[in-house]
């Protein structure tokens, strides 16, 4: 006999079709509270006759909190082992990917998890892979894309369902159900889990979301605040899924895919409602494939721009190396032409003197320019006092967010036209201005040394850096620059 909320959750399985046609489930579980409930609900379901596919639960020991890491691994084998599941485990190295990749480590295990767990339902002949996401995740994941920027798509947050690459499915059975009524639940049934201290920790974003920003936003609520982020994530998530219909039928029509590159029709493009246009555009970037977390709505805005009100010829570089370029009557997406390779950035494409030109700046390490050393370090937050040495550390060395920073960065003169967001100010200045305004001397205007990223211009040095660029409580690599003269 199942009880009020087994049973919620099998009507909603049930509605959304999730393993619909599956032999085998893999079943992901780190020991916490949620992924434990899943456990347990999913093989009652099973037990019931409710489920037939074959279960296989998996553990991903992303090695970062040493013995507490393997304890995970241990009560997860020991849950498995009293359900009578298969189990099967393996072990990553969070730290090492995430120095590699230049990624912050909850994007680097976040990414090395998904990628196992692909793997594992692969070699264990999976064609499901559930994980045990939550309202309250869902609402999670809702107010972090809108502090970033999101369209219909990222505000539809997580969706029941989802590709999940080579023929796998992605399912979220427990998206109906609150975090307060999973712990209900385990408690009702004694059921044990593991927590995670890294979880309270308000220096991750998701983190900060969860522990600080919706509680307060809950204070000035009437209503549950979970509760009406999930409904408007349902609501976009409707949306979205019209606009995805169109988008797909606009790509037969105004799409030509070819070795490296898509290009879209520019008229075409410009009849299309702009949600079904942000996403054909979409469509295209994934084909050449782009990956989607660092792609936001400033992005797509700049493309558009780019298509409507652009002369034919200039082009925008987007993350991951991938540029758009307005031609005569087409936007062209292109990628590089070696794998690995990014094209150079805008900054390099100059016909000044050589003395002159740009020099893409070794990060870390040392790099030469015009009589200048340029150090690059890049350092985990805490391995920096940023606060403390803000006023004594001289105006040759500064702090970036590593994150926010997108290479290759270079360093070059200034030039006529350069502009920037000064640190503390809400919008873009033209250098020469700022340097005007802040009684910058005639002498020092001379020797002003500019570092840009492939976006933007991200430090005015020894002046000022950008507000873009500057360390916050959610930095988690810094980006140390250090500038001597021979």
């Amino acid at each position: 006999m199942l009880d009020s909320l087994q049973t919620r959750v099998i009507e909603f399985i049930r509605l959304h079709e999730l393993f619909a046609g599956a032999e085998r489930v893999l079943l992901a579980v780190s020991g916490g509270a949620d992924s434990v409930a899943l456990l347990h609900i999913v093989a009652t379901l099973q037990g019931c006759g409710l489920l037939s596919a074959k279960l296989v639960c998996a553990h991903v020991n992303h090695q970062l909190r040493d013995a507490e890491s393997d304890g995970d691994e241990r009560f997860v084998v020991e849950q498995a082992a009293g359900l009578g599941l298969s189990m099967v485990t393996t072990k990553v190295d969070v730290r090492r990917y995430a120095q590699d990749h230049r990624l912050s480590l909850e994007t680097a295990a976040r990414q090395v998890r998904l990628a196992s767990l692909a793997r594992m339902a692969k070699e264990h002949g999976c064609g499901w892979v559930a994980t045990g996401h939550q309202k309250n995740d869902n609402a999670e994941t809702v107010v972090h894309r809108l502090r970033r920027g999101t369209g219909f798509r990222g505000l539809a947050g997580i969706r029941p369902v989802r590709p999940f690459g080579d023929g796998l499915r992605l399912a979220r059975p427990l998206l109906c159900l609150t975090r307060a009524e999973i712990l209900t639940y385990l408690g009702e049934h004694g059921l044990p889990w593991r927590e995670d201290r890294t979880n309270a920790d308000t220096a991750h974003t998701r983190n900060y979301i969860r522990h600080r920003l919706l509680p307060t936003l809950q204070q000035e609520a009437e209503h549950s605040t979970i509760k009406e982020l999930c409904d408007l994530a349902a609501c976009a998530g409707r949306l979205h899924d019209r606009i995805r219909r169109e988008a797909d039928a606009a790509w037969g029509k105004l799409a030509t895919p070819s070795q490296g590159e898509v290009s879209l029709c520019l008229l075409g493009l410009a009849a299309l409602f702009e949600p079904v246009a942000i996403e054909l555009i979409r469509l295209a970037l994934a084909h050449l494939g782009s990956g989607e977390r660092d792609l936001t709505a400033h992005h797509f805005k700049g493309i558009l721009e780019l298509a409507h009100h652009v002369s034919a010829g200039r082009s925008l570089s987007l993350p991951g190396g991938l540029v758009a370029q307005r031609r005569k009557d087409a936007l062209v997406l292109t990628k590089p032409s070696r794998v690995g390779l990014a094209p150079p950035p805008p900054e390099l494409a100059t016909d000044q003197p050589l003395r002159d030109r740009p020099a893409i700046l070794n990060t870390p390490g040392v790099t030469k320019f015009a009589g200048w050393d340029v150090h690059a370090r890049i350092l985990p937050h805490g391995e920096t006092e940023v606060r403390k040495t803000g006023r004594d550390k001289g105006r040759f060395i500064e702090y970036l967010d590593w994150d926010r920073v997108r290479p290759p960065l270079v360093v070059r003169h200034r030039r006529d036209g350069d502009r920037f967001q000064p640190l503390g100010m809400a919008n873009e200045k033209k250098v020469g201005k700022f340097l005007t305004a802040a009684k910058v001397p005639d002498g020092l205007r001379e020797q002003i040394l500019i570092f840009a990223d492939r976006e933007r211009i991200v430090w005015v040095c020894p002046v000022r850096i950008s507000e873009r660029a500057k360390v916050t409580e959610n930095t988690r690599q810094i980006l140390e620059l250090k500038v001597s003269y021979l």
